[in-house]
């Protein structure tokens, strides 16, 4: 419903920055990439154009078709494919189909059943072989979550283990944003090989 009042122009989307997240470009930067990338909760598509740039196959979903509409609307000679689907039930021909998996923002605006829901069908995504990065909000596990975005505790953000997944970097940062410094998590997790 907001990008829908969004594209009438009654408000505008507060997290879509109509630029590549400089986290999501910091974290990528230098490594080597190839193979099928998927971008979880796409919003307006600036991620995943980036994505894209730097060589890999991009698939990229949101939850919104009309947020889907005006990815395609910006970017209308892009290499991605933009598709309207749910993370909570996404396609089968999706599982363990992609090498890397990125989630920015997505998860903290989940809670409860819904988020644990969503852990596990990120996770199912992550081709053999292939990696998960997500970057969240973070928080103590003592510390009251606040209004949404509900920010991730360590234990959350390390519960990708329990979805056949392994740690292999956790990174707890401090980001300066417009409204001061920002505690946020940046993981890497890591499927197992083919057999």
């Amino acid at each position: 419903m907001l990008y829908a009042a969004a594209e009438q122009g009654v408000v505008t989307v507060p997290w879509a920055g109509l630029a590549p997240s400089p986290r999501l470009v910091s974290a990528l930067a230098g490594l080597p990439l190839g193979g099928r990338a998927v971008v979880v909760g796409c919003g307006l598509g600036d991620d995943a154009e980036h994505v894209a740039s730097l060589g890999l196959t991009t698939l990229a979903f949101d939850v919104s078709p009309t947020a889907i509409a005006e990815a395609r609307r910006r970017f209308p000679h892009s290499a991605v494919e933009y598709v309207a689907a749910d993370l909570l039930s996404p396609p089968r021909s999706w599982a363990g189909a992609f090498d890397l998996v990125i989630e920015v923002f997505t998860l903290q605006v989940l809670t409860g059943a819904t988020r644990r829901a969503a852990f596990a069908r990120l996770a199912q995504l992550v081709a053999p072989g292939g990696r998960l990065l997500v970057i969240a909000k973070a928080r103590d596990e003592d510390e009251w979550p606040g209004m949404m975005p509900w920010p991730l505790t360590r234990i959350e953000i390390e519960s990708f283990h329990k979805y056949g997944l392994t740690k292999e970097s956790i990174a707890d940062v401090i980001d300066d944003d417009d409204d001061g410094p920002v505690r946020r998590w940046r993981a890497w997790f890591a499927a197992p090989p083919a057999a």
